[in-house]
């Protein structure tokens, strides 16, 4: 998998690309934790290129969900593919995340 993050303007985007699976999510966890250290902006996270996603990658990102709404700001899943939205609903976490598309 690979995560670019950059700063506009008022937000962070950060975006995934390709397999969020269980042996991507330690480095993802990794390269995703500057986004813990900033509290001043909302987080979008572009999901355009992301194919899939496993139960350790909706646990990383419940985790920045949780930061970002502590802090005071949001966190939108940005161009969430059909299969992928399906396991955010088969979870309920489809119910917990702002999407856009």
């Amino acid at each position: 998998m690979t995560t670019t993050i950059e700063t506009l303007d008022n937000i962070l985007l950060c975006t995934l690309e390709g397999e969020f699976n269980t042996a991507a999510a330690a480095e993802a966890e990794q390269t995703l934790a500057p986004l813990r250290q900033t509290n001043d902006k909302d987080l979008v996270i572009e999901c355009a290129k992301l194919d899939y996603i496993a139960s350790s990658g909706l646990r990383i990102l419940l985790s920045l969900l949780k930061h970002v709404k502590s802090s005071g700001h949001q966190m939108t899943l940005r161009h969430v593919n059909d299969d992928i939205m399906d396991v955010f609903r088969l979870t309920g976490f489809d119910t917990l995340f702002n999407f856009e598309d």
